[in-house]
């Protein structure tokens, strides 16, 4: 009987251990890449980033997480446009319906985000996941048009947002991470990858 007790009692506390280990917080960070494509632009714009991610485990299988981005390089872009967009005459011919043709930059100033994450085990380190919630962006940019005029914007936009991604545990608490995100804005199409490393508390 004693014996059976002290069984049932290591049993219990190893799987109360197993289970402590799958909930509780994590921090992310890494390399963030992403393709921006604002209205007026010819083609998407590539510009890069660092992002850092906070979250927390429920269960094994689902996790609640925060996302916070910034750029640290802008990106290059050919901008077209009709004139009365800005309300302006680049060319001074009286006619508010010719298209500005200019090159700019386009920066990231921030990108803020909270998401609902689902994962699925495929091995005992190898995992995969997607994740589903809600972003908001802010971005400048800057552009000389044909005329010499200097436009500066900066603009807004939110949405939802969609991805999925692959975790690989290095140890019980340190593991690498790769990620794609869709951005799904009304004024600017997006998307995002991410490269980098988590720590389990």
């Amino acid at each position: 009987m004693f014996r059976t007790l002290l069984i049932a009692t290591v049993a219990a506390a190893l799987a109360a251990s197993a289970h402590a280990q799958d909930t509780g917080f994590y921090l992310e960070g890494g390399y963030q890449y992403f393709d921006i494509k604002p209205d007026g632009a010819d083609s998407g714009v590539d510009t890069n980033g660092i992002a850092a991610r906070a979250g927390v485990k429920l269960n094994p299988y689902f996790s609640i997480e925060s996302e916070l981005a910034t750029g640290i390089q802008d990106g290059d872009f050919d901008f077209n446009t009709d004139e009365d967009k800005f309300n302006f005459d680049d060319n001074n011919d009286g006619d508010l319906g010719d298209v500005i043709a200019a090159s700019g930059d386009l920066g990231l100033n921030y990108l803020v985000g909270l998401y609902g994450k689902a994962e699925l085990p495929l091995t005992e380190r190898l995992g995969a996941y997607a994740r589903a919630g809600y972003a908001y962006v802010d971005l400048d940019a800057s552009l000389e048009t044909p005329g010499g005029l200097n436009i500066n914007v900066e603009d807004s936009a939110d949405g939802p947002a969609f991805g999925a991604g692959l975790q690989y545990g290095l140890t019980d608490n340190l593991y690498l991470k790769g990620d794609y995100t869709y951005y799904s804005f009304d004024s600017t199409d997006t998307s995002g990858a991410m490269l980098g490393v988590g720590w389990k508390f």
